[in-house]
């Protein structure tokens, strides 16, 4: 019988000195520095600073957006920074960090979202010194994907186990709050959220329009007025007004257009079923290959539905039809059952170009759903307090927090394994890891761990931060 391996014996000793953990996360603080972030919100929250205190509100601010990134669930889980001053300063502590929360009202929130699109710019002309590019192209379906900047708004169920000011039930019959957030799909930045009330609705324009100027607020106005936007919503966002509003944005010299789910009702079967068989087009799989006709299909409708259908809705829009074979247990509808097919359906506002690339790119809308399912371990997955405004806050922390990763991704590690990598990935890899400080030649040094698999990687992202250029002043 052959002896199980054993694991090495080991002796413990407690007189280790310098040893620190989660010395990656310092790459986080650090590029908050060299984006200007930090600063900016020094300058924003200025007023909050007692005399004679210790801790700026912007650098506390800025260290629990870090702790976040590094995976705090609380405001107390700040103590992975506070109680390793040798790698990350002196921090502030949880209840001056809850007292700052508890200040950032709604105008003090509006001029820290300021601050952070004035970070934002910087951080911009540093991704485009580092890669050529201010940001990537938007994937579609295996291409090279489109240039027009993406902005993904979607809704999400947050729910709360206990009771919170303005929490309620949610359409899901769940209880908690029901955020509307909107993410760059070219980058993977958290541009904006409002926080809501549980029982606030999905389709509400009001909330739509709110969001997404705030979104576009975020973004540098050399882009935000001279490049293509595409703004992507399912079916809550396929409101008039919203989509108006959209189109009203060319008058003040945005380019945008709009890419939105349809329902699917009677009108439209009738109209599915005025197509001729040579209507219908094979779609693409994710990978862009064609896909057999038996199985998924696209086609347009639009001038097969009533003139009065789209009257009110803005000029030029097209209505893009999708069925395919259902999954197992899809839920049809009567004419579904019959026809075997699953129909689903977008409207746009894009002219030119073939119902299956039109189909493909509303189709890459999903990504925003990976987006929020990693941002739920981002601080999104619980709020701290029983306070509406404190939460609130907190949201704009977990915001900062997800644009430090989407930075760090983007401009430090955008041509390795971790570009794409989810935030768990990062932490155990890079953002957790292990390190020795020690000091000699009058400097400090940070000493990873040779046999680290990822250690080159987390060095070289060193390295690249201490050679981005920062403005002057």
């Amino acid at each position: 019988m052959q002896a199980t391996t054993t694991r090495p014996k080991i002796i413990v000793s407690a007189d280790g000195t310098g040893i620190v953990s989660h010395a990656g996360s310092r790459l986080l603080a650090d590029l908050a520095d060299a984006t200007t972030l930090t600063s900016e919100l020094s300058e924003v929250l200025v007023g909050l600073r007692r005399p004679r205190t210790r801790h700026d509100p912007g650098r506390v601010l800025t260290d629990l957006a870090v702790a976040i990134a590094d995976g705090a669930e609380a405001i107390n889980d700040i103590a992975v920074l506070v109680d390793q001053p040798g790698l990350f300063g002196a921090v502030a502590s949880d209840s001056t960090c809850w007292r700052l929360l508890e200040a950032l009202d709604g105008s003090r929130l509006a001029a820290v979202a300021a601050a952070r699109a004035r970070a934002r710019e910087i951080a911009w002309a540093q991704r485009a010194e580092v890669t050529g590019r201010a940001f990537a192209r938007s994937r579609v379906a295996g291409s090279a994907g489109i240039d027009a900047l993406v902005i993904d708004l979607d809704a999400h169920v947050l729910v709360c186990h206990s009771e919170k000011q303005q929490a309620a039930p949610t359409f899901k019959h769940s209880f908690g709050y029901h955020p509307l957030l909107a993410y760059l799909d070219n980058t993977g930045e958290f541009l904006a959220a409002r926080l809501r009330p549980g029982n606030a609705g999905s389709n509400t324009a009001a909330d739509h329009i709110t969001v997404l100027d705030a979104a576009l607020a975020q973004i540098p106005d050399r882009y935000r007025h001279g490049h293509p936007i595409l703004v992507r919503a399912d079916g809550a966002g396929c409101t008039k007004a919203f989509l108006a509003h959209i189109r009203s944005l060319r008058d003040t010299g945005v380019n945008s257009e709009f890419s939105v789910g349809w329902t699917i009702t009677t009108r439209e079967h009738t109209a599915i079923a005025a197509l001729r068989d040579t209507d219908w087009t094979a779609t693409t799989d994710p990978n862009g290959e064609p896909r057999p006709l038996r199985e998924a299909t696209v086609a347009e409708i639009t001038g097969l539905l009533p003139a009065a259908a789209l009257a009110t809705y803005p000029a030029g829009m097209r209505v893009i039809v999708r069925r395919e074979r259902p999954h197992p247990g899809a839920q049809l509808d009567l004419i579904e059952q019959r026809d075997g097919w699953r129909y689903t359906a977008h409207a746009t506002d894009t002219r030119a170009g073939q119902h299956v690339w039109l189909d493909a790119r509303h189709r890459a809308h999903a990504r925003v759903e990976d987006r929020i399912r990693t941002g739920r371990d981002t601080g999104l997955g619980r709020l701290p307090s029983r306070s509406f405004a404190i939460n609130a806050a907190w949201l704009t922390a977990a915001m900062i927090a997800v644009d430090l990763i989407a930075f760090a991704q983007t401009v430090l590690l955008h041509d390795t394994t971790h570009a794409r990598a989810e935030p768990k990935t990062l932490r155990y890899r890079l953002l957790h890891t292990a390190a020795r400080i020690t000091r000699g030649q009058r400097r400090r040094w940070l000493r990873l761990d040779q046999h680290w698999p990822w250690t080159a990687q987390l060095a070289a992202a060193f390295a690249r931060l201490a050679a981005l250029p920062t403005p002057a002043g």
